[in-house]
């Protein structure tokens, strides 16, 4: 049984384009993109790069999370992670509610521990551990902030935020996402923290970056490096603004402006010179190994696949180096391969995204895509192949 032949992103572009009553040679002059390459994706021959599904969705006015299928529904049932969702946004909504009387918040050290091994968790790739428990913690947190009005109960709770961001971006929820943000953008100026409301851009910018609006992703880098410049000088301030020109290198790529993007990633790559692997800065994993693997997705957001292969090739990942990280990348060098016509080598790169965090895999929209065209191109390709497919998710026609 393959698990993805019959609802794909280019047949949900298809569908959507229909809708809107658009032919083909209308929504490519629309979305700017080759003709050849939409008629490709659409049916199947071809994957849709980020590129592509961003000028599209552009183009026809939705999100990208619309075009891609998230979030993933029926996977998501199957694995019992949906019912985990409501229960975070019910905590992001009592924000401002003030101490609730019900709630026995711990001592501040006891959450700030807390809050670390969420993010320590979220880096390892254990999110349906760490969706189980975030909603508590952030109910939790926001009484003692209240409670206590300080400094550090207010950025333990920003924390708690952010996690819900991690998990609800990692999952597709768009929305739930950019909430979690506000809210983190509401706890950091509570807690008077130039660092974290520098974070908080980076994190923004992300989000626009997965919607395809790169202008506006751009203008939060900006803003950014702006926060950060009333910071604290140190070690800290430069792995956030390291870690924001990477933001922006990507943003770049996806516009295929490749000036700028690599201007962003040298500047990044001055930076961790000075700061070296600061992995345990805020869990951004900045340092030079985060500007080898971003050079890497920047070249194969600018379609220049051969040399990402080059430069992923030429890629080491240290040991301890975060999980979600290591697989996230090893999902974009499968993509890089799919392009240059390796497909033993993408297939390979895809059971190591597996492998370094499973869940977070399964849920990432670049590995269901280049999962589907490897199955376009489905040859020479291992039995465990289709094992693979089942274990993304049978297709909704199943």
């Amino acid at each position: 049984m393959h698990a993805l032949p019959q609802d794909h992103t280019g047949t949900r572009i298809a569908r959507l384009r229909r809708e809107r009553h658009l032919t083909q040679r209308a929504l490519s002059e629309l979305a700017n993109i080759p003709y050849s390459t939409l008629t490709k994706v659409e049916q199947g021959a071809a994957p849709a790069s980020p590129h592509v599904v961003g000028a599209c969705a552009r183009a026809l006015r939705v999100e990208v999370s619309t075009i891609q299928g998230q979030p993933y529904a029926d996977e998501l049932r199957a694995d019992q992670l949906d019912v985990l969702i409501r229960p975070i946004r019910e905590a992001l909504d009592v924000y401002d509610l003030g101490p609730d009387p019900d709630v026995r918040a711990r001592q501040p050290e006891e959450l700030h521990r807390e809050a670390e091994q969420l993010c320590a968790d979220v880096r390892a790739g254990h999110i349906k551990n760490v969706a189980s428990r975030v909603a508590g913690l952030i109910e939790e947190g926001t009484t003692a902030a209240h409670t206590a009005q300080t400094r550090e109960g207010w950025l333990t709770l920003a924390s708690f935020y952010r996690t819900a961001y991690d998990v609800a971006a990692k999952l597709g929820y768009p929305d739930l996402a950019q909430l979690s943000l506000a809210r983190l953008d509401w706890a950091a100026q509570r807690g008077s923290d130039a660092v974290l409301g520098g974070m908080h851009h980076y994190m923004r910018a992300l989000s626009y970056l997965r919607d395809g609006k790169y202008r506006t992703g751009h203008r939060l880098v900006r803003l950014g490096l702006s926060t950060l410049e009333q910071a604290e000088p140190g070690r800290e301030r430069q792995a956030v603004t390291g870690q924001l020109h990477l933001g922006a290198a990507v943003l770049s790529g996806r516009a295929h402006d490749a000036e700028q993007a690599h201007v962003h990633l040298d500047e990044a790559e001055q930076i961790a010179a000075k700061t070296g692997e600061a992995m345990e800065v805020h869990w951004l994993a900045f340092g030079p190994t985060n500007v080898r693997v971003h050079r890497v997705s920047v070249l194969s957001a600018l379609d220049q696949y051969g040399k990402a292969v080059e430069e992923a090739e030429k890629t080491r990942i240290p040991k301890g180096w975060a999980n979600s990280r290591t697989s996230h990348h090893y999902a974009e060098v499968a993509r890089s391969f799919l392009w240059t016509g390796n497909l033993d080598a993408s297939f390979e790169s895809l059971l190591r995204a597996r492998k370094a965090a499973p869940q977070q895999a399964k849920y990432h929209p670049t590995v269901r895509e280049t999962y589907a065209g490897l199955e376009a191109a489905h040859r020479r390709l291992p039995n465990s192949f289709l094992s693979y497919g089942a274990w993304l998710g049978p297709s909704p026609a199943h």
